[in-house]
């Protein structure tokens, strides 16, 4: 269960407010009242969720720069507008700007088309790591009849016009689209590239059969076929189901006050872990040896104790199917109370994790603590970490109506600072993308206007604290989105190759009904959009998973009548390179469709493909009779 609320409020107070989290059925009311992110007062997936992560040897060495590599995104738009400011809550945000898909350009540059430089060029960034797909709440299926728009936005018909023209001006040009340099590449494919921790390290470039860049391989049949279905959980309120990862042998998953693993072929039960309480938070980093993180409560939820603290940290042993050691901790200003915490990272060898309290870490093998959560007397304290190949933290400063936040790298053992970057004015929350390199998002003084928490990126020289390059995201172009409260929730985007990939927001598709978009690239040291971008097709929209190598691995969410399908995006020439598509049957793509990309857990790994849910809820009346289910899992021969 959740925690009880710092102030009042009609939500659950694990929950933040705003942001739905259990998907409603493709018609009808919602399944059950709002719910929010990762532990109590929140503030999706995506490092990576479900690969190893290797030790941060040295976290913050200097890289060269990486050359251009293929974008990445997320379907997007009309989300709920978060409510006033609150404890666990995000201040409610101005309404969208009216603008069209992206910065104003010249007729001649085409969607996609590079604008000029969004900063100033600066340091060298390092290779990063990408992020997983978490969910929010379901937008209509792609492809499926519903009036013209964009994700709620009407298409103006100054937009049309601008797009009309750049359709034309490219059709002159040559019938065909022509992107715009992506700068120099004499260094092209000679660089390393994060995976975000997902393969456990340096990418392999190609070998051992798999594609150019990466790990993972083309099967020679990539029809799959229904791995297994899990169905969704009788609850009688409510109830965080956090987590899930991909082993060598199993898919694990959270369940109601417990971890279960699966065989990841067949679905039968190989372990399972009980819990005390509900699980309030999930690292979505695991260790190279299949060890992961988890914030859970206390106890279970009682009439007496509706809210239990989620104040216990612990390790699970994937591979040996245990729970390794489990504590709570004081902190080191706060008295006896054990401090409660609202998300859980991994890096490395140290488990690290934040809350309105302070920050707490831990060492991954024994639990032994490394330091407490503190507040000192200018009211800072460490909010919440970025974990994956470097750890990095959030300090947050000052009152409700005075905060000052600092972005710092930490040394992964003492947390000791490496450096220090302080955030604009009128940044109230951050969240961290990639720590490697360290690339944070934030909404600079409320004006996304969408939910997002997105208005700018950050790209900031880990060895010194000095800003690379601010980079404005417009998001009435882009479809990224971060939690608004967590430190570590953001998805449907990725960084690596020394680039950060964002997917453009739906917008009209050759069909009369169907919608699409497309994955553009940012450099890291310039702030530049890149040339070249991935194409979603009609009424498909891709959503990047993670980073494979120097390869975006993505999910395409299907139209109403079709399968997903799992891609692999060259990060340099933007081909995309078929790995799954699945089944066509309705019941198949049903069950498919209840799992919005927006609003689930998506892993992919070595030939399985899992959508599962973040929280259940009590069933109404509407979905009373429906086949729901926790997890839907596809694999290929």
């Amino acid at each position: 269960m959740t925690q009880p609320p710092q102030q009042p409020s009609n939500e659950p107070p694990n929950t933040p407010p705003g942001t739905p989290d259990t998907p409603p059925p493709p018609a009808g009311p919602p399944a059950g009242p709002p719910s929010g992110g990762f532990g109590a007062p929140q503030d999706p997936p995506p490092g990576g969720f479900g690969q190893p992560t290797p030790p941060p040897a040295d976290p913050f060495g200097k890289q060269p720069q990486q050359p251009p590599a293929a974008p990445q995104e997320a379907p997007y738009g009309g989300y709920g507008t978060p409510p006033p400011p609150s404890p666990g809550g995000h201040p409610t945000p101005p309404a969208p700007q009216p603008n069209g898909y992206g910065y104003p350009q010249a007729p001649q540059q085409g969607y996609g088309f590079p604008p000029g430089p969004a900063g100033q060029p600066g340091q060298p960034g390092q290779p990063g790591m990408p992020q997983q797909g978490y969910g929010y709440p379901t937008q209509p299926q792609y492809g499926a009849p519903q009036p013209a728009g964009n994700g709620g936005k009407k298409f103006t018909t100054q937009m049309q016009i601008i797009v009309a023209a750049a359709v034309a001006v490219v059709l002159i040009i040559g019938g065909g689209v022509i992107y715009a340099s992506t700068g120099d590449d004499d260094n092209s494919g000679k660089d390393e590239a994060s995976s975000s921790g997902s393969t456990g390290g340096e990418a392999k470039g190609g070998e051992g059969g798999g594609l150019a860049g990466g790990d993972e391989k083309a099967p020679a049949n990539t029809k799959s076929k229904v791995a297994f279905q899990l169905p969704e959980p009788v609850v009688t309120d409510i109830t965080t189901v956090m987590g899930s990862w991909i082993t060598d042998k199993a898919y694990v998953k959270s369940g109601v006050a417990e971890i279960t693993a699966y065989d990841r072929d067949k679905g039968t039960k190989l372990w399972s872990v009980p819990l005390p309480g509900e699980v309030c938070a999930a690292s979505r980093h695991m260790s190279e040896d299949y060890r992961t993180a988890i914030v859970f409560e206390e106890t279970k939820a009682t009439k007496e104790n509706k809210y239990p603290s989620c104040n216990q940290v612990g390790a699970i042993d994937m591979a040996a199917g245990k729970l390794v050691w489990s504590k709570g901790i004081t902190s080191a200003t706060g008295g006896d109370k054990q401090v409660r915490f609202d998300e859980v990272t991994l890096s490395g060898t140290t488990v690290a994790a934040g809350g309105t309290s302070g920050g707490a870490a831990f060492k991954l093998d024994d639990g032994a603590e490394l330091w407490k959560p503190k507040v000192d007397s200018n009211g800072c304290y460490d909010r919440g970490y970025g974990g994956g190949e470097a750890l990095a933290v959030v300090r947050k400063c000052g009152t409700s109506d005075s905060t000052q936040l600092t972005v710092q790298a930490l040394n992964p053992t003492t947390g000791a600072p490496l450096s220090s970057y302080q955030m604009p004015a009128g940044v109230d929350y951050a969240s961290i993308v990639s720590t490697k390199p360290l690339v944070v998002a934030a909404d600079v003084g409320d004006t996304a206007g969408d939910g997002s928490s997105i208005s700018d990126f950050f790209s900031i020289d880990a060895a010194t604290g000095k800003l690379i390059v601010r980079i404005p995201a417009d998001a009435e172009q882009y479809a990224a989105r971060c939690g608004s409260t967590e430190v570590e929730r953001c998805q449907s985007l990725a960084v690596g190759n020394n680039r950060l990939y964002l997917p453009t927001e739906k917008h009209d598709g050759a069909s009369e009904y169907g919608k699409t978009n497309e994955v553009v690239a940012f450099d890291l040291t310039t702030g530049k959009l890149l040339g070249g971008r991935a194409d979603a097709g009609d009424r498909y929209s891709l959503v990047p998973l993670r980073m494979d190598g120097t390869n975006i691995i993505a999910y395409k969410e299907p139209p109403y009548d079709k399968g997903g399908q799992i891609v692999s995006i060259d990060g340099e020439t933007f081909k995309q390179t078929l790995l799954m598509e699945n089944p066509n049957s309705e019941a198949v793509r049903e069950a498919e469709r209840r799992f919005s990309a927006d609003h689930s857990e998506l892993l992919y790994s070595d030939g399985h493909f899992f959508k599962s849910k973040r929280r259940v809820s009590k069933r109404t009346v509407v979905d009373a009779d429906d086949k729901l289910y926790l997890v839907v899992g596809y694999r290929t021969d």
